[in-house]
């Protein structure tokens, strides 16, 4: 028997792992933690859509197979949301696929454009699946310094000189996950201009654009004019409306790339359930004051965690978009990296968070902090934040480690 499969070999050990054992063994030992780590909302989904699934999955006639790419009712309102969103007119015929989350949809868009050797340019830090799925198809990576200005579209320019084959696409995410950051129109009018002088494609993930504090709606790259001809953006409903169990996304954008995707996708699966799909279409369809109460939500704890966490002595600066924070670690316990950092909060703290390596090697020296407890566990992690850091970093551990190797390295 292989001892090592060739696409397992190129993924890097899992960073997320030894803390999640760690958290897990506190627990059974009978520890609180307040966990602030996984982006997994914990509002429930709104009342309309999960009335929406509960009629739908009484007809017998729904529990049957259903469309690979999304039932044409779904994939109308999808189009709809683009149109009065952003003001882009799509096909729902050929230019928009339901996926079961963003992320299913980009790991297997990496599947339908990607040859082995193929280049793709991914910001660093960034959401790991940005990066992942193309290296499952055996791409290799070029990593640009996350940024939402000039300097990142500068950096994809040395990086099409400097690179052996020419690279295939290149990500865009904003508002990001990790980091919060936004990015306006003229910047995305920028992507594509370079995009089309460099002959990449554009993937776009926007999962996060209906999480916004600012008052001003981070747009979509389909609205430059011409994008369309080079890109595809990725959605989801999981933070929008609160679903991300029941795993509802879309692929939009170009033709060309669509029907690549829908026919990987053909292969690979008959599409969510059903009533899933239906009550998604009324998700999008219905009555969106919920989503601005969600979106009120994440604000007020993301002003919670800024002002509480910094009372407690660990200054957060305030993210303009998302559901995370993005958090330098306190000065004194720089030396030890994030996954070091992060370990000795579930210990010491019963805090948990995302250390930032996991989203990338320039992720190191931060760690993100998801908005997903309420008020009250947010104020208690906060108390038990202080406590710890007044207690010093020196005598945490019997022995000092060193900082976490790069856990993204691939071969």
């Amino acid at each position: 028997m292989i001892e090592d499969f060739h696409r397992i070999k190129r993924l890097p050990p899992y960073v997320f792992a030894e803390v999640n054992r760690l958290k897990a063994g506190a627990r059974a030992r009978g520890a609180d933690i307040i966990d602030l780590g996984m982006g997994n909302p914990d509002m429930p989904t709104p009342q309309h859509i999960v009335d929406k699934m509960v009629d739908t999955i009484g007809k017998p006639r729904t529990h049957r197979y259903s469309a690979s790419k999304g039932i044409p009712g779904l994939r109308r309102a999808q189009a709809a949301y683009y149109d009065r969103r952003f003001g882009v007119k799509l096909n729902p015929e050929t230019q928009v696929v339901a996926t079961l989350g963003s992320k299913e949809g980009f790991a297997n868009m990496a599947q339908a454009i990607t040859a082995p050797g193929d280049v793709i340019l991914v910001p660093n830090p960034t959401y790991p699946i940005h990066e992942f799925g193309f290296l499952m198809c055996g791409a290799a990576m070029r990593h640009i310094p996350a940024s939402g200005g000039d300097e990142f579209l500068a950096g994809v320019e040395r990086a099409v000189k400097h690179s052996i084959p020419k690279p295939l696409a290149m990500v865009l995410s904003y508002p990001s996950n990790p980091t919060g950051m936004v990015a306006d129109l003229d910047f995305y009018t920028a992507a594509v201009q370079l995009a089309k002088k460099l002959d990449l494609i554009i993937l776009s993930d926007i999962a996060y654009a209906e999480i916004y504090f600012d008052g001003t709606p981070p747009p979509s790259v389909l609205q430059v004019p011409g994008a369309v001809d080079i890109a595809v953006e990725f959605t989801s409903l999981s933070k929008t409306y609160n679903m991300p169990g029941w795993r509802m996304g879309f692929a939009v954008g170009n033709e060309r790339l669509i029907a690549a995707l829908a026919r990987v996708k053909s292969y690979l699966d008959y599409g969510a359930f059903t009533p899933i799909q239906v009550a998604a279409a009324a998700a999008l369809n219905g009555p969106q004051e919920c989503v601005a109460e969600i979106r009120q939500t994440y604000k007020e704890r993301r002003d919670l965690v800024v002002e509480s966490f910094g009372r407690a002595g660990w200054v957060i600066p305030a993210p303009p978009a998302s559901m995370f924070c993005w958090a330098p670690i306190p000065d004194p316990y720089k030396t030890l990296g994030s996954v070091e950092f992060t370990k000795l909060l579930i210990e010491k703290a019963d805090v948990a968070v995302s250390p930032g390596l996991g989203f990338g090697e320039y992720g190191e020296g931060f760690v993100r902090i998801g908005l997903v407890e309420n008020d009250k566990r947010i104020r208690q992690a906060a108390r038990n934040i202080k406590k710890f850091l007044s207690g010093g970093a020196e005598g945490l551990h019997n022995v000092l480690p060193q900082p976490a190797k790069l856990a993204r390295s691939v071969p």
